[in-house]
């Protein structure tokens, strides 16, 4: 999953989204349909445009299923109950990460 590329934009289409998170446009359309919390908008020709905070959304719901494995029953359960601590998580995760890649780099230089 890349980091989105710009904060200053207003809307992603379809095609940015699933390229952001390295998925098909259909899986985004499919947790479209199933998880409540994504509503992008639609343009006159039926367009998606998503914002910042549908990416967002999305980023806890990649993270629920494709990173944790939760099914999508789970994942729609977790949101609805723990939506702050999933946030969490997912950010204290990403620190993690870092702490660990720059661990690594210094490891190399050594």
């Amino acid at each position: 999953m890349e980091a989105t590329e710009s904060s200053s934009k207003l809307y992603y289409t379809i095609g940015e989204v699933s390229k952001i998170f390295d998925v098909n446009a259909s899986l985004i359309r499919f947790w479209e349909k199933e998880f409540d919390i994504l509503q992008p908008k639609k343009n006159k020709k039926g367009n998606r445009l998503f914002t910042k905070k549908d990416v967002d959304n999305l980023h806890i719901i990649y993270h629920l299923v494709k990173e944790r494995g939760y099914k999508l029953d789970g994942a729609k359960k977790k949101l609805k109950e723990n939506k702050e601590d999933t946030l969490n998580e997912m950010e204290m995760i990403a620190s993690l990460k870092k702490v660990r890649s720059f661990l690594v780099a210094l490891k190399d230089e050594l």
